[in-house]
């Protein structure tokens, strides 16, 4: 029989001590400290105002919680709504009693209509407004990431470790092919989990950011028709499709100030940044490698290609997200099954024109010139 190395234990030790040390570490992780809170706010007062904000104390109405319309955190659907956030900024700098006028005798058709039987007492408002003080202060505090990938690939690895020890120090285990098909699985699983996530890298389909102001693309494109090419005015011509600016949204919204389903809120934010001067901050969503050179120029305006055939149906969308995955695979893919449009195209017709005159010798060469090499965005894009 073979007789056991002392070391063995050892090495079980450390194996255990892997075991205890990893999850007391995301056990301290799972439970981190509460929000902060601001000082010159009682906590009792900002708990009390969070609790009633969100419907968990119940106050005198027929209708929902504040949390009902006002969302804390990003919905996969678009919230007409202004959120708490929104509401925490605007009503920071003013007085109670400004918040209280708003809240109990409201403007707007549809802000009216979503306060009837609105029913809180002076003194439990106060607290509600003491919350969102301190939320425009601390902001809306993230939700606690999920680990589970990460401990799923830490276990492999503990796994993975074992078998190895087992099967060159150890080899206790009767059927050495146990060890060795945990060692192959964790090991495959773990090689899988990686290249799944390297593949991801520069890649975010689906992205839909909070945008500083609720724009939709169903209300302006689906219902209203409103052309792609009248907001982004350079897609036709330049590198990239341009955002409009805020003037451009005043053509319609200097005389329409309430939307049927946004409010007065939202137009607001627009009408005030134009009025200040103050650009509006998009976030951008479709983003690409610094590496990779893209002109909407060159898709739109001369391919003729059509903006959903890479955007998808933004008429649909209340909320804009990346469509497609944009990785190299589905470009070249692209490539292979578009069809060039010849027909009516006057990109194409420079060329053909210029092989005609090739052909009956009206012309011995053509300069690079001629075919456009001259166009400041070649270059300056």
């Amino acid at each position: 029989m073979r007789k056991q190395l002392p070391e063995n234990k050892g090495i079980s030790r450390i194996i255990q001590f892997l075991f205890i040390f990893i999850f007391s570490m995301f056990f301290r992780l799972a439970t981190a400290s509460d929000e902060p809170v601001v000082a010159g706010h009682s906590k009792d007062d900002i708990k009390r105002g969070e609790r009633f904000f969100k419907g968990l104390l119940p106050f005198n109405r027929t209708g929902e919680s504040c949390v009902s319309c006002h969302n804390l955190t990003q919905s996969d659907t678009l919230n007409w709504n202004p959120s708490a956030i929104d509401i925490a900024q605007k009503y920071v700098s003013k007085d109670f009693a400004g918040f209280q006028a708003a809240v109990m005798q409201p403007s707007g058709v549809k802000m009216t209509a979503s306060h009837v039987d609105f029913n809180l007492s002076e003194e439990d408002l106060k607290t509600v407004k003491v919350y969102l003080d301190n939320l425009a202060t601390t902001g809306v505090q993230p939700e606690k990431p999920s680990f589970y990938n990460l401990i799923l690939f830490l276990f492999l690895g503990l796994l993975l470790t074992w078998a190895l020890i087992e099967l060159i120090f150890i080899r206790k285990v009767k059927w050495k092919i146990v060890p060795l098909i945990i060692f192959l699985g964790a090991f495959g699983w773990q090689a899988k989990m990686i290249a799944t996530d390297a593949i991801k890298l520069g890649r975010q389909q689906n992205y839909a950011p909070d945008q500083p102001v609720k724009f939709s693309h169903k209300v302006h494109v689906g219902d209203n028709g409103i052309d792609c090419k009248y907001c982004h005015t350079t897609v036709e011509q330049g590198k990239s499709a341009g955002i409009p600016a805020t003037n451009l949204c005043m053509n319609c919204h200097v005389i329409i100030r309430e939307g049927t389903n946004s409010g007065k809120f939202e137009i607001a934010k627009v009408v005030n940044a134009s009025e200040s001067g103050t650009p509006i901050e998009w976030i951008r969503i479709h983003n690409l490698p610094e590496h990779v050179f893209f002109s909407h120029a060159v898709h739109v305006g001369s391919g003729k290609i059509d903006c959903a055939s890479c955007h998808g149906p933004v008429e649909t969308m209340d909320v804009m997200k990346q469509h497609s995955d944009l990785s190299m695979g589905w470009c070249i893919n692209c490539h292979r099954e578009t069809k060039v449009q010849f027909a009516e195209n006057p990109y194409y017709e420079t060329y053909i024109k210029l092989h005609e005159e090739l052909k009956n010798g009206k012309t011995d060469s053509i300069t690079a010139e001629k075919i456009g090499a001259n166009d400041c965005m070649k270059c300056h894009y």
